[in-house]
């Protein structure tokens, strides 16, 4: 699946073996806390960081699957030219439903009864629009995930348009409750991948994915996802933001990875060892560091699931509910250094 997916120019990294996070840093990496966009690794063929290190290139795809067979394929869609709708099914309590369709205000005379998951945002929202759900959209791949929920594929036809990921768990930018969005910033699980709670199973006949409908683009523009395209700038202009950009993420990995590393510490022990806490501080953290601007809420996200699941394998979806809680409500509070707003 990995050569099949560089062949349509979907840039590939590996996933941890019978795990939907990437694969491990070298050590090296592990070992210090650096921004993954200036790492040496991906660069010199090594799987570190995730999406960072994602490629087409067949040789490097061989030599990273021939070392493990078994792991799995993760897409990086920003390369990829890929946004990918998420849907969940996870158990959770439905919020008000002033929370179902940011920035749609639902009238009390709508019946939510029965309203349960992602699959009824979903279908919600397209009605809203008088669209067809995209959850039956067989013109398109779709993919059926371990846990029941599906990842509807698209592509972005303009070249200059790019959108953001985001969870459908966020107060502030979502495009429905739980309806994740997967782009820029971000990785999809590969059809075939195997995990030990089951196989992404690639759903309906299409096995390629449609152009974005113009309805979503509209959506996701409307919900905040689509991204400014870069300003044109001088060289020596663009040096200097870049430099204070790379110093701003140094200086947010500080905050952060101590408490990232309390989170993996918990592996230690199953329990007495304030779990719940630690990964709430480190996701809340985190929060306030991407709204800050200091860090990529996609890339952060993941880097948090792969240290809860490492201590906590067996509470996976407790695990991203109290991520994504965490994440939300301090992107609530940017954490700027110079104190917090």
């Amino acid at each position: 699946m990995a050569r099949w997916c560089a062949a349509q120019g979907w840039p590939v990294h590996p996933l941890a073996p019978g795990r939907k996070t990437p694969a491990a840093n070298c050590p090296a990496c592990r070992d210090r806390s650096h921004d993954p966009r200036t790492c040496p690794c991906p660069a010199e063929g090594r799987a570190c960081h995730g999406f960072h290190a994602a490629t087409t290139d067949q040789e490097r795809i061989d030599a990273w699957w021939g070392q493990s067979p078994s792991a799995g394929v993760g897409v990086a869609c920003g390369p990829a030219g890929l946004v990918v709708i998420d849907v969940d099914a996870h158990p959770a309590p439905v919020p008000d439903r002033g929370r179902l369709l940011p920035g749609i205000p639902i009238h009390e005379t709508v019946d939510l009864a029965g309203l349960a998951s992602g699959f009824d945002t979903l279908a919600l929202l397209a009605a809203f629009r008088g669209r067809p759900d995209p959850a039956g959209d067989a013109g398109t791949l779709r993919v059926r995930t371990p846990s029941g929920g599906l990842h509807i594929w698209y592509r972005v036809s303009e070249p200059d348009t790019r959108f953001r990921c985001s969870t459908g768990s966020s107060p502030k930018v979502a495009l429905a409750w739980q309806v994740d969005v997967r782009a820029h910033g971000g990785y999809i699980v590969a059809p075939t991948t195997r995990t030990a709670q089951g196989v992404y199973e690639a759903e309906g006949p299409a096995r390629t994915p449609a152009p974005l409908p113009a309805w979503l683009h509209a959506e996701l523009v409307r919900t905040g996802h689509q991204l400014a395209p870069p300003a044109p700038r001088s060289p020596a202009g663009a040096r200097s933001r870049g430099v204070r950009r790379r110093a701003r993420g140094v200086a947010a990995r500080r905050v952060l990875e101590p408490l990232v590393e309390e989170v993996r510490a918990c592996g230690a022990a199953p329990e007495g060892t304030g779990f719940t806490e630690k990964l709430n501080r480190a996701a809340y953290t985190a929060g306030g560091l991407v709204a800050a601007g200091h860090l990529e809420h996609a890339e952060i996200r993941e880097e948090l699931l792969a240290a809860a699941h490492s201590a906590r394998p067996w509470q996976e979806r407790r695990n991203e509910k109290i991520i994504d809680d965490g994440l939300a409500a301090g992107g609530a509070r940017p954490f700027h250094f110079e104190g917090r707003t």
